[in-house]
């Protein structure tokens, strides 16, 4: 017996609606189902994203959200881009310059005033590569080519004279493969974020060359506020998922909020175990001294885009000469929308 003469015509409409029905149903669960690519999600400077998830803000908003870890950020953008993810938490300045090579992205919560990172010298390295100016002839550590670190590596380097013909960069992550590359001398110096910073600093196998974790360091280094880690997506996205946009940047800003009303130690109760390892305290210390340079509601900070803008258009050709609109890299719009 065939299928069509087991089912009567009205058993097969029957079925019809009963799948009809099933599939708005379907849509609308998978409609707020959200990737988020991390440039490397332990990172003391990216917490927000890992956080916003243990608290449960991603669900408070109605959003089902995976995220995913890249350990550089410039891998993460090229997620994005490739249309794999919706989202990407990295560093702001890349909104700038994917502009000025004709694509849109736009940080819609911005978690950082400041870079966060910091530019270590080897012990080893350091009684002859005391600043930025000594760079020549040396190699200098970054989480990869492309990245936010190189950006701020080679900004540096320039403005102390130092070309970049005279020294050499080296991707090597970071976290334990930053740490490995310079205990085996293959770079004397590197940019990183805590806790690689803290882990460094006592261990004695590294000293502060350029500290960018504080407004202080970051004015005097870069001349201004430098917004830096943040949530950022494409435009055309934003435009076409309004509510899904707002969902995310809403939970990222009672994430920072918490933040900012809550301590180090309550933090670090929340962060996955392989996050500090065995050494809770440590972590607990950098996460202290970090807490200053995170945001208190995930809103650009005012006059930080026209910093990154002069940053990046110091030594980038492409960025210097493209008519850059700022007003489209950013917006604070989506923390308020409903």
């Amino acid at each position: 017996m065939s299928f069509s003469t087991a089912l009567r015509p009205s058993a097969l409409s029957a079925v019809a609606l009963a799948l009809c029905a099933m599939l708005p149903t379907a849509h609308a669960a998978d409609s707020d189902t959200v990737t988020i690519m991390v440039g490397g999600i332990n990172k003391i400077i990216y917490l927000p994203a890992k956080l916003t998830e243990a608290l449960g803000y991603f669900k408070e908003e109605g959003l089902k959200v995976e995220l995913q870890s890249q350990p550089a950020g410039v891998d993460a953008e090229n997620q994005l881009i490739a249309g794999a993810v919706q989202a990407v938490v990295g560093f702001y300045d890349h909104t700038i310059d994917l502009q000025a090579k004709g694509k849109e992205i736009q940080a819609i919560a911005v978690f950082c005033k400041v870079p966060g990172e910091v530019e270590l010298v080897s012990t080893k390295a350091a009684p002859t590569f005391a600043s930025m100016a000594e760079a020549k002839g040396k190699t200098l550590g970054v989480t990869g080519l492309g990245s936010s670190t190189e950006f701020l590596t080679r900004y540096l380097a320039d403005k102390n004279g130092v070309v970049s013909k005279d020294y050499s960069l080296l991707p090597v992550g970071a976290g334990n493969t930053f740490i490995a590359a310079m205990k085996q001398d293959r770079i004397q110096a590197g940019m990183t974020t805590e806790p690689t910073v803290s882990q460094m600093l006592k261990s004695g196998e590294a000293k502060v060359m350029v500290d960018l974790r504080t407004e202080a360091g970051s004015q005097a280094a870069l001349g201004g506020l430098y917004p830096a880690a943040s949530l950022y997506v494409r435009n055309d996205w934003a435009a076409s998922h309004k509510e899904q946009a707002g969902k995310l940047a809403r939970a990222f800003g009672k994430t920072m909020a918490y933040i900012g009303s809550h301590s180090a130690e309550q933090i670090a109760e929340l962060m996955p175990k392989d996050y500090y390892g065995n050494d809770k305290a440590l972590y607990v210390e950098a996460l202290k001294a970090s807490l200053p340079m995170f945001t208190k509601d995930g809103a650009m900070p005012a006059g930080g885009p026209e910093t990154v803008l002069k940053v990046l258009s110091a030594y980038k050709p492409q960025v210097k000469s493209a008519h850059i609109d700022l007003s489209k890299t950013y917006s604070n719009a989506y923390l308020a929308s409903k």
